[in-house]
């Protein structure tokens, strides 16, 4: 039996004492009634004081406890402001866009940057990113653009990462000798290859490094041409029926189409002459603002 229980068990045979002799007709004389008052009273301080004490202890337990969980709890605020600064530094070194050095110039002269290539290496940009495939897998790639498009790519491409929208390929079309049939086929991403518009004489907005292509096989170009339908690639016929369902296809109000128009971008699968689903482009006033002639 702990003090305090001890102490009230005392308090209760005093009184029950006092009470026993009161009834049968004897009344504890000076003294001793005194001396029962005082210990009841003694034994009911004592009794206060326990508690008192008691009743401090534990709230200076219960202190402890909230010092203890408010220290945990700005512990795990730093942890998670640490995992935040982590997460953001691995996205910068993953995307990130850079000036073309000459090892990078000579992985496309004579390729996507051909001789007639009207566009200053000074206007290009290479970005380095991340994307996923269909499965979930992670991949880095790579594109070279115009540098008044690179911060728009860096921010879109980062987005579409990060909500597991999917991109089979990106690499350099230099990688497929800059032959965008080839590049397409293969269901690869790219951006700047100087060339012209097909069946045209104008320079292509790609040939400017101000449109890119995406997942291209399941998102074809297709134009009447004498009469004759004409598929880029060829191997994407069977995607040209948008009301089946298939993997990697873009649709307007998908979050790709959604980020590239955000941005400023116009999507070919709106034009009325001819449909190009992988393609995203600066409007024709940006090109010509940058290149008058």
């Amino acid at each position: 039996m702990d003090k305090r229980k001890a102490l009230k068990y005392a308090v209760v045979l005093l009184s029950a004492a006092v009470l026993f002799l009161c009834s049968c007709g004897i009344r504890p004389g000076g003294r001793t009634e005194n001396a029962a008052e005082t210990a009841v009273s003694t034994a009911e301080t004592e009794t206060e004081k326990e508690t008192e004490k008691e009743t401090a202890a534990e709230t200076e337990t219960q202190t402890e406890a909230e010092t203890e969980t408010a220290a945990e709890t700005e512990k795990e605020t730093e942890t998670e402001t640490e995992t935040e600064t982590e997460t953001e530094t691995e996205m910068e070194n993953a995307f990130y866009s850079m000036e073309l050095d000459e090892e990078l110039k000579d992985r496309i002269r004579g390729r996507s940057y051909k001789d007639d290539c009207t566009v200053p290496f000074e206007d290009l940009r290479y970005l380095h990113v991340l994307h996923k495939d269909i499965e979930g897998n992670v991949h880095e790639g790579e594109l070279i653009c115009n540098k008044r498009i690179a911060a728009d790519l860096l921010e879109i491409l980062q987005e579409l990462y990060e909500n597991d929208y999917p991109i089979e390929k990106m690499r350099l079309v230099d990688e497929y000798d800059a032959v965008d049939e080839a590049s397409a086929a293969d269901n690869n991403s790219s951006s700047f290859n100087f060339r012209f518009v097909s069946y045209t004489t104008h320079i292509s907005k790609h040939g400017y490094g101000l449109a890119i292509d995406i997942n291209p096989l399941y998102n074809p170009y297709t134009k009447m041409v004498n009469g004759e339908r004409s598929v880029e690639p060829a191997n994407g016929v069977p995607y040209l029926d948008r009301d089946k369902e298939f993997p990697y296809k873009i649709t307007r109000d998908d979050l790709c189409c959604r980020l590239f128009l955000e941005h400023g971008f116009n999507w070919g699968g709106d034009w009325e002459n001819s449909k190009d689903y992988q393609h995203f482009e600066m409007p024709s006033s940006v090109v010509k603002s940058l290149y008058p002639d």
